[in-house]
């Protein structure tokens, strides 16, 4: 089968979708599909994988979006594929595949769950943010069409959330839950790796680290996390493994004196080594279509603490596998949620609850799920 496959930046780096699809189109490849991969700029070569870049050459983000479509629907007019698989709003799919939720409904999230003066100025950056109104537009003059691609859920609190949007839509929905590389997050392969990394970060090795890997640290909840390491009074450090900058975290470490329980560890290709350091997993984040760290956490056997506006956390059950929280701006049960992760003998009941769910992320049962979806439309 040849399979289109579309991402803005091909570059794992990037973030949760962009390492999936690089992930994704590696799968389908060694499955014997011709797997092109359609983007604006690409990482690493990836072994049986054509590259296909779309030139963006525009000043603004939002210029090089739709520049990306305008290139995009160039290529689409000559190349022939037997699926075209978004990961972002196009002007035509086969398959819509949203990994941070519908674009419509960002916008909403965006706006909810802060304090009033948070969401005037979020109403403020919206209209400012001319590419998140693009994807919006694209994305609905997609979904009203009137043959609408089929859009993959990643869970059902997505599911929800595009039915709010478009209800119409309803029977083109499919959800196909997130997985992981069992192979690559197999905490036996790599266990021997937490002293060496506990060294690096010079962390001792009977000290409790909590462990959190994140884009956006605003929208995933550091604020909240260092505020709930500060009335733990010391008794555990904070891993934070993201790209984005990390002075306003920091500082707000230093103002609470604990800017020495904080440790800010950059970007990283190798997330399982920091797994395989911490104790457990935290994100306490306002919106996460199913946060594939979350997915890796567990399959690692790390008890995880996140939110109901987490996707992922469908799998889970809050008291076994770590807890659910129902506000993520909710900071004293934050504590107490990192609280009980401090207690070892909860942490070793939870760890082995925590790897029975292996069995259901399997990567391969994604992709074979995948390819049925691809044969079904294929017909």
């Amino acid at each position: 089968m040849k399979i289109g496959l579309i991402i803005f930046r091909a570059d794992p780096a990037r973030g949760g979708a962009e390492h999936y699809t690089i992930e994704l189109a590696a799968a389908l490849a060694r499955r014997g599909h011709q797997v092109h991969l359609i983007a604006s700029r690409f990482g690493n070569p990836v072994a049986g994988v054509q590259a296909i870049p779309i030139t963006v050459d525009a000043t603004t983000r939002t210029g090089r979006y739709l520049k990306f479509l305008d290139g995009l629907d160039a290529h689409l007019s000559t190349a022939r594929y037997d699926i075209v698989h978004a990961m972002l709003p196009v002007r035509s799919c086969d398959i819509y595949h949203p990994h941070a939720g519908m674009a419509a409904a960002g916008i909403q999230t965006h706006l909810s769950r802060r304090t009033l003066p948070g969401r005037t100025a979020a109403r403020l950056a919206n209209r400012l943010n001319r590419k998140r109104q693009a994807y919006a537009r694209v994305e609905r003059q997609l979904l009203e069409d009137s043959q609408p691609p089929i859009v993959l859920c990643l869970s059902d609190y997505v599911k929800g959330s595009i039915l709010r949007h478009y209800p119409p839509i309803g029977d083109r929905l499919v959800k196909l839950f997130n997985a992981v590389d069992l192979n690559k997050f197999d905490p036996s392969r790599i266990s021997d790796t937490r002293q060496a990394m506990r060294d690096r970060w010079r962390i001792p090795a009977d000290r409790v680290v909590a462990l959190m890997i994140a884009q956006h640290f605003d929208r995933k909840g550091l604020p909240q996390v260092v505020d709930a390491a500060a009335q733990l009074k010391g008794a555990l450090t904070v891993l934070v493994v993201g790209k984005d900058d990390p002075s306003a975290s920091a500082q707000r470490a230093r103002r609470l004196g604990i800017e020495d329980q904080i440790i800010f560890a950059g970007t990283t290709e190798a997330p399982a080594d920091f797994y395989t350091a911490a104790d457990f997993f935290v994100l306490p984040t306002r919106h996460d279509s199913c946060s594939l760290v979350v997915l890796e956490a567990l399959a690692m056997g790390l008890p995880t603490i996140s939110t109901i506006f987490n996707g992922a956390c469908e799998i889970m059950t809050s008291g076994r596998h770590g807890f659910v929280l129902d506000d993520p701006g909710d900071v004293p049960a934050l504590a107490q949620a990192i609280r009980q992760m401090l207690d070892p003998k909860n942490r070793d009941v939870m760890r082995p609850a925590c790897l029975e769910l292996r069995s259901e992320l399997s990567f391969e049962t994604h992709v074979n799920r995948l390819e049925q979806i691809y044969g079904g439309l294929a017909k």
